[in-house]
């Protein structure tokens, strides 16, 4: 089975290109929505927060389990990496999407935008310069704390959504990038948007597709890890928090009806 993980509905994306790619995967969900969002957590608490709720699903019995949280992937993952040591194996979101983004750009200018603690913690920054090798590259972060939030209380068309997000998109606009990362699981719901104010020049990636797409090649190299995945198309959903409101918003993340079931941690 694999577990997906987030700090609230954002995650769900990444479950959506999942399921286009690997339907016949048993999945399981979990959504922390008792602290979203995680942005504005410390690096101490979101480890902690992490810990208890991939503790959860190992003890589900997921056999893969993806941090589908970009904050919770720059803060966490190294930290519960080194608790399991790959028993189960337990993978982030954000490298496959710097992986992406230096493929496509061609001009080495790349923006990134993210939650408060996605772009404090750099970790777009570092990964890039980890696997850039002799690119000249230039990162240009942009936080965007208000987005989650908004869209979360279900405001994704509305005026002030658009003119909160066009003030946030400005500065990148004027650092004339190539390539923009979603650097967050839920700004694909706002790629259209974002997509248009940015122009058909900049190439508009979305961390969710790309984690999706790399785990193709994560499985032919651990082949051992996919034969132990259950295939029946089994479909579970958690949240710690209100269940009547991650299935209703949760059903329009993922596009399709889904049902929560609320546990504690």
């Amino acid at each position: 089975m694999i577990g997906i993980f987030d700090s609230g509905f954002g995650g769900l994306t990444v479950m959506k290109e999942y399921l286009k790619k690997y339907p016949q995967y048993d999945y399981m969900y979990l959504g922390d929505q008792a602290n979203m969002p995680y942005g504005g957590h410390s690096p101490e608490h979101i480890n902690n927060l992490v810990e208890k709720n991939v503790k959860f699903l190992v003890d589900k019995g997921c056999e893969l389990i993806i941090i589908a949280c970009n904050t919770a992937s720059a803060d966490a993952l190294r930290h519960v990496q080194g608790i399991y040591k790959g028993k189960p194996a337990i993978l982030g979101v954000l490298v496959p999407a710097v992986e992406e983004a230096l493929r496509v750009t061609s001009s080495g200018n790349i923006g990134v935008i993210g939650t408060r603690g996605t772009i404090s913690s750099n970790s777009y920054i570092r990964e890039t310069d980890k696997y850039k090798g002799d690119l000249t590259i230039r990162v240009h972060q942009q936080p965007c704390p208000l987005l989650v939030p908004l869209i979360e209380e279900g405001m994704i068309s509305a005026p002030p959504t658009r003119m909160i997000l066009r003030n946030y998109l400005r500065p990148l606009k004027h650092a004339d990038i190539d390539t923009l990362v979603l650097g967050c699981t839920h700004y694909p719901l706002l790629h259209n948007e974002i997509q248009r104010m940015m122009g058909k020049k900049c190439k508009v990636l979305s961390s969710s597709k790309a984690a999706a797409d790399a785990i193709e090649s994560y499985f032919k190299k651990h082949s051992d890890t996919e034969n132990k995945l259950s295939k029946n198309g089994k479909r579970t959903y958690y949240t710690t928090d209100c269940h009547e409101r991650f299935s209703d918003l949760g059903s329009q993340f993922l596009g399709e009806k889904i049902t929560g079931e609320k546990i504690l941690i």
